[in-house]
C-alpha cells in the first residue's frame, strides 16, 4: 500500500473510520487550543472537558500525583506501579495487581494517546473521560487496586500538610481559595495523562515526515498485510491511534465499538470464563459475551502479554490466533474469520508492529517520575 493511502487510513478518525458499528466523520480540523499541545506531525489537538481545562502547572502537578505513593489507601502504591513508562505505561503483568496484592481480572492497558479514547477500560462504555475513568483504579474493591474507597478525606490530609504540596495546587488550580480538594487531584492527574502522546515511531516518521529510511523492506511488507483485504488488520485497529474510534477538539461524537475475537468458547456457544465475560458483564445481553474494545497498537512490541487477560505471549502467537480465525462461535466477531499466512509473511507483519515502537515516548523525560 502506498504511503499516502496508508496515511489516510491512518487518520481515519478525520476522514471515517472502518468498524463495527455507527459511522463516524468530521470535515472540520481540530481548533487551537490555550494550552500549548506539544503535538508530532499527524495527530490532532485533544478534547478536554470545560471544567478541567489544561495548564502547564496542572500538568506538572498531575505528573507529581501519578507517580505518589500517597495516592493509594496504604501509601505503598502509585499510578505508575501499574503504568510504567518503558512499557509504554502498561505493566508487562498478564494481568494488573493492585496495591494490597489483590490480582485484578484483566492486563493494565496502555496510555499511549490515551486521551484520544471514546471510552476508558477494557469493555465498559459508560465512562467516556479520563476524570471518569480514575474513579475505577481508586475505588475498586472486588478487587482493590489504590484502594480509596471512603478514605478521599485521608487523601486529601497527606497533601495538605506539605507547603510545596499546597503551593503546586494552588498554581494549578489559582482561582479556587482551598485548592488541595479530591476532585483536583483527578483533575491534575487526567491532564498530565492527556499529554502522554506518541507519535514519533518509524511508521510515522515515514508517513508524516517523509522519512523514506524510517522502515525496513520487511516492515514496509508488513504494512501492506496489515492493511489488506485478506488480513483486515486495519479495519478494527485503524484510525491515527490504530485503535478504532477515537475522539478529539472538533470531532463528530463517535461511538465505542468491542469486538469478540474467539479466544474462549468454553460450553461450545461461545461463553468466556466467568470471571471476565467482557462487555456483556456490563450490559447482561448474550450477544456482547467476550467483547472488548481494541487496544491501540502504538508500541504494542512493549506491551505483551497480549489481549485482555494476557493470555497470548507473543506477537508472534497474536497473529497466528487472528490467522486461524480462533475458537468459532455465534459471538465471535464477523471480521475475525481467520487467513492464510507463511512463515515469512509473519515474520514481515510483526516486523511492522514494531515499526509503531516510538522511542522517544518510551523516554520522554517529561513523562517520567519528577526528581
Amino acid at each position: 500500500m502506498r504511503p499516502v493511502a496508508v496515511a489516510l487510513v491512518l487518520a481515519g478518525a478525520v476522514f471515517g473510520c472502518a468498524r463495527e458499528g455507527p459511522p463516524h466523520t468530521s470535515s472540520t480540523l481540530p481548533v487551537a487550543a490555550a494550552y500549548a499541545w506539544r503535538l508530532p506531525p499527524g495527530l490532532p489537538v485533544p478534547n478536554v472537558p470545560p471544567d478541567n481545562p489544561m495548564s502547564d502547572a496542572k500538568v506538572a502537578l498531575g505528573r507529581r500525583l501519578f507517580y505518589d505513593t500517597r495516592l493509594s489507601g496504604n501509601g505503598t502504591y502509585s499510578c505508575g506501579h501499574c503504568h510504567i513508562q518503558t512499557l509504554a505505561f502498561t505493566d508487562g503483568r498478564p494481568r494488573a495487581v493492585g496495591s494490597t496484592g489483590a490480582m485484578h481480572r484483566r492486563s493494565a492497558m496502555s496510555l499511549a494517546n490515551v486521551a484520544y479514547n471514546v471510552v476508558y477500560g477494557w469493555a465498559d462504555p459508560s465512562v467516556p473521560t479520563l476524570e471518569g475513568q480514575m474513579a475505577v483504579p481508586m475505588f475498586n474493591e472486588h478487587p482493590i487496586e489504590l484502594g480509596l474507597k471512603g478514605r478521599e478525606g485521608e487523601v486529601v490530609a497527606r497533601f495538605s500538610q506539605r507547603p510545596n504540596d499546597v503551593s503546586a495546587f494552588a498554581a494549578a488550580f489559582p482561582a479556587e481559595a482551598s485548592p488541595v480538594t479530591f476532585s483536583n487531584i483527578v483533575k491534575a492527574v487526567a491532564s498530565f495523562e492527556r499529554t502522554l502522546v506518541s507519535g514519533n515511531s518509524p511508521l510515522d516518521r515515514y508517513l508524516y515526515r517523509d522519512d523514506r529510511a524510517a522502515m525496513s523492506p520487511a516492515a514496509l511488507r508488513g504494512m501492506t498485510l496489515f492493511f489488506s483485504k485478506t488480513l483486515r488488520c486495519s479495519e478494527c485497529h485503524s484510525g491515527f491511534n490504530l485503535s478504532g474510534p477515537v475522539t478529539f477538539a472538533a470531532a463528530d461524537p463517535a461511538q465505542p465499538v468491542f469486538h469478540n475475537t474467539g479466544l474462549y468458547d468454553i460450553d461450545g456457544r461461545g461463553a468466556y470464563p466467568p470471571i471476565d465475560r467482557g462487555l456483556m458483564d456490563k450490559t447482561s445481553d448474550p450477544a456482547d459475551m467476550g467483547r472488548f474494545r481494541a487496544p491501540t497498537l502504538r508500541n504494542i512490541s512493549v506491551t505483551a502479554p497480549y489481549m485482555h487477560d494476557g493470555s497470548i505471549a507473543t506477537l508472534e502467537a497474536v497473529v497466528m490466533h487472528y490467522a486461524s480465525g480462533g475458537l468459532k462461535s455465534p459471538v465471535r466477531s464477523n471480521r475475525v474469520t481467520g487467513f492464510h499466512i507463511v512463515a515469512t509473511q509473519v515474520a514481515d507483519l510483526v516486523e511492522f508492529l514494531k515499526s509503531l515502537t516510538d522511542a522517544e515516548f518510551l523516554a520522554n523525560p517529561a513523562f517520567a517520575p519528577p526528581k
